[in-house]
């Protein structure tokens, strides 16, 4: 159980940070909204509170917590205008869905999350991934308390471990609502509880994504997300049912070379702009 905790008053002052956009950018499943302008997210066995208003927002961890962990994981030091520095001065489409999408970040998530989840994720709308997820974080995952910033507490589990998928009960796995992904999910934890995800972060990308397809029921879309969420790979851009709809409709069947370097950060504007807005077919 995760004890109380002395918080600091740890403050993001940052236009290009936004929990709302975050949370609903279709990157991570374990991060909403609990009350107005209050989010919580589990990641890496912990749990965070934030609350504040644009361009001010306030983290409920000590100085150390968010040096060591959230200040990498919303990749803080990295400035987002250079991005956008790569858009084409006539590409009107991605300035509208930058402007929507303001405060996105790609995260650094832990990849064994970020592959069990993507593989969950195929065939299912966002709010069926998070409660399929969720799910199985309950059935699986270590039990856990957290103390709000209004001293109230919760209890929350973190992501199960690879050994504690490995081991788990058939029907009780089953229960999670994984479908026919259930045998990819069982195949993906013994791989990975031998130790199969060791040493991936080293790959070239080309390499790294192969390996990822080498995991059944991972092809080249779900890689690409692990690969862009959980390695940081921002050349990558996961390329799904929204993103076939823009590149055909927008881009006539092709992103223009110059977004190549920053694919991945590209994509995350475009999808969520595209899924949000619901693009026409």
């Amino acid at each position: 159980m995760q004890g109380n905790k002395i918080m600091d008053d740890i403050i993001i002052r940052d236009m290009d940070f936004s929990p709302e956009a975050i949370a609903e950018s279709g990157q991570c499943f374990r991060m909403g909204s609990s009350a107005e302008g209050v989010y919580e997210l589990i990641a890496y066995g912990k749990k965070l509170q934030i609350d504040g208003e644009s361009g001010a927002f306030r983290l409920s961890c000590t100085r150390e917590e968010y040096e060591d962990l959230w200040k990498d994981y919303f990749d803080l030091s990295a400035d987002y205008e250079v991005f956008r520095s790569i858009i084409r001065e006539d590409d009107a489409f991605l300035k509208k869905a930058v402007s929507f999408g303001r405060g996105i970040r790609i995260l650094r998530q832990e990849p064994w999350e970020m592959l069990i989840s993507f593989i969950i994720s195929q065939r299912k709308s966002v709010p069926a991934i998070r409660t399929a997820v969720e799910k199985l974080c309950e059935a699986f995952g270590e039990e856990r308390s957290f103390q709000r910033r209004d001293g109230s507490m919760s209890i929350y589990h973190a992501f199960p471990t690879p050994d504690a998928l490995n081991a788990a009960d058939e029907d009780r796995l089953s229960s999670c609502g994984l479908g026919y992904r259930l045998p990819y999910v069982r195949e993906a934890a013994e791989r990975a509880a031998c130790g199969e995800l060791e040493g991936l972060e080293d790959l070239p990308t080309e390499e790294l994504i192969d390996k990822l397809m080498s995991f059944k029921g991972v092809g080249v879309k779900v890689a690409s997300c692990v690969a862009l969420f959980g390695y940081h790979r921002l050349e990558v851009a996961p390329v799904d049912v929204w993103m076939h709809r823009v590149i055909d409709q927008v881009y006539d069947g092709r992103l223009p070379e110059e977004y190549e370097s920053y694919a991945g950060v590209i994509q995350q504007y475009l999808f969520n702009y595209a899924r949000i807005t619901k693009l026409e077919k």
